[in-house]
């Protein structure tokens, strides 16, 4: 049993790979600081392969890609992302436009290769993580909501496809609200609210992905959030939303 998770230096990814290593998963793991790879490495009990990569290149994706493709990988989770904070005039068009290569980017090609393979096989799982933002608008983070709302809405659309298809490959995707991790420190913001711990959204993730759930939503306070945001006028929404936003400023 193989397992491959992007931005698994930190955060949710590490502690996936955490817990799949004591499920007894090989694992190949990806992101750009090798230090926190190699850290990583001494923790797990199973073999563990690293790879230092920049993905928000597509051409870096085919690179992983044709790496690997020989191993027989069980499980993709495409972890990698970070968010930018500001008003849509005033943030930098670069950064935003690299938080797009890798948010939505090298999700979608990463998705797109491995599942291939995996229909051929007709078995394999795939976690993307999205967020709990990709439900409703953004302000003073526009670009990253709509990143997230782009994956949720393509995974959706694959889950459908491949039962369409009576496929025993599982895709979902992961939505958490905030969570402990480096995030907060590269988007500069604050949350008002408790961020809930980065091992208790990953292993909840884990467990609902294995119970094949499209849409996971860790934590109860978010899926209420989620629930009663649907029922809210679009006006209001976007004016509740952007007061939220504007306290995560720091």
């Amino acid at each position: 049993m193989k397992a491959l998770i992007t931005g698994a230096s930190s955060g949710i990814g590490a502690d996936m790979a955490r817990i799949l290593s004591a499920k007894g998963y090989d694992l190949i793991l990806v992101a750009r600081r090798k230090k926190k790879l190699e850290d990583l490495k001494k923790e797990l009990s199973t073999n563990v392969e690293i790879i230092s990569m920049d993905i928000s290149s597509t051409f870096n994706c085919m690179k992983l890609y044709n790496k690997v493709k020989e191993e027989d990988i069980d499980i993709l989770i495409n972890n990698a992302g970070f968010g930018v904070f500001g008003k849509f005039t005033e943030t930098s068009l670069d950064k935003e436009l690299d938080m797009i290569d890798l948010n939505i980017k090298s999700v979608h090609t990463l998705t797109k290769l491995f599942l291939q393979d995996f229909k051929e096989k007709n078995k394999g799982y795939i976690l993307n993580v999205a967020s709990s933002a990709a439900f409703e608008p953004g302000p003073l983070m526009a670009s990253y909501y709509a990143s997230k709302a782009y994956v949720l809405r393509m995974t959706e659309a694959i889950y459908e496809e491949l039962k369409r298809d009576h496929s025993q490959v599982y895709i979902g995707a992961l939505c958490p609200g905030p969570v402990d991790t480096e995030f907060n420190k590269v988007a500069k913001v604050e949350f008002r609210v408790k961020a809930l711990d980065s091992y208790v959204v990953a292993d909840y993730a884990i467990r609902k992905m294995f119970e094949r759930k499209l849409v996971i939503i860790p934590g109860t306070l978010m899926k209420l959030n989620c629930l009663f945001n649907r029922f809210l006028p679009r006006k209001v929404l976007l004016h509740f939303a952007y007061n939220v936003q504007k306290a995560k400023e720091k």
